[in-house]
């Protein structure tokens, strides 16, 4: 199995792991009688200007009693850069060409006690491969114990491979997810990285892997901790104004965003991230 192809059935397979233990909470939950939620899957498929094969990738999209909405997308595609893209994307200048695979999560929850949360990582392959991606937790407000958890979580999958990755994928994060316009982060952090290649494919490749399992363990933790907690109409209100931030960023910043518009990607896999409910009072 080819560099690519290990890449592709991991995300696959993660994806997989997720859904299967966010379904097992939403099976798990007591505090209404709705139906437990279940991922409705959708495939897509990546336009070409000449009818070649550019790929696409898989929509998993529930709407729980848990999670008010949560997608958990794959994809991978090929093609050509455009001439204005190219200069973005290391590797990309001669003949523009790429390919990309991924996993990219997004969950807002029902309950404002329980934190949204936000996890991709990524192959990308120009004449240059590397990988990116990352984690981070968005509380409507902020609980130590659970900024501490997620922290130690990321901490780990980084400590297992390099002491040195932590803090630089930390501030990395912190810098990356916060809203200029607004003066203020979108969450407590976590981490980000991204052009990692540091020569040898299969030891970064096994700390991308560390990183989504080490996401799945953390997060499902203190979504398990936190559902079943009591709250307000107050705090459903906060929720929904935090909420706005949210969405403020993901559309002005977020390049997640900016490369599936770029390359032809699904606009609602895109947009996925987006929460099913916000308000700018």
């Amino acid at each position: 199995m080819d560099t690519q192809e290990k890449a592709r059935a991991w995300f696959k397979e993660l994806r997989n792991r997720i859904c299967a233990e966010f379904e097992a909470i939403e099976d798990a939950f007591d505090g209404s009688d709705a139906t437990a939620g279940r991922f409705k899957r959708s495939q897509w498929k990546r336009p070409t200007d000449d009818d070649s094969d550019g790929g696409g990738g898989e929509m998993s999209v529930m709407h729980g009693r848990v999670f008010e909405k949560v997608g958990v997308n794959i994809s991978t595609v090929s093609g050509v850069f455009s001439e204005e893209f190219r200069k973005e994307i290391p590797g990309a200048g001669d003949d523009g060409k790429f390919w990309a695979s991924g996993i990219s999560l997004v969950a807002h929850m029902c309950s404002p006690r329980v934190p949204a949360v936000h996890m991709n990582t990524r192959h990308i392959v120009t004449n240059k491969s590397w990988f990116g991606g990352g984690a981070d937790l968005t509380p409507m407000t902020p609980v130590d114990e659970d900024t501490d958890a997620f922290h130690a979580g990321m901490r780990g999958a980084c400590d297992r491979h390099d002491s040195n990755y932590y803090p630089k994928f930390k501030k990395w994060c912190d810098e990356y997810f916060y809203l200029k316009h607004r003066d203020e982060p979108r969450g407590v952090g976590g981490i980000f990285f991204d052009r990692l290649d540091n020569g040898d494919w299969g030891t970064d490749f096994e700390f991308v892997r560390d990183v989504g399992v080490s996401f799945l363990n953390t997060y499902a933790k203190i979504v398990r901790h936190r559902m079943d907690e009591p709250w307000t109409d107050e705090e459903r209100a906060h929720q929904l104004f935090r909420r706005g931030r949210y969405v403020e960023y993901n559309l002005l910043y977020d390049r997640g965003t900016r490369f599936g518009i770029m390359t032809g990607g699904n606009p609602d896999a895109i947009l996925m991230s987006l929460p099913p409910e916000a308000r700018w009072p």
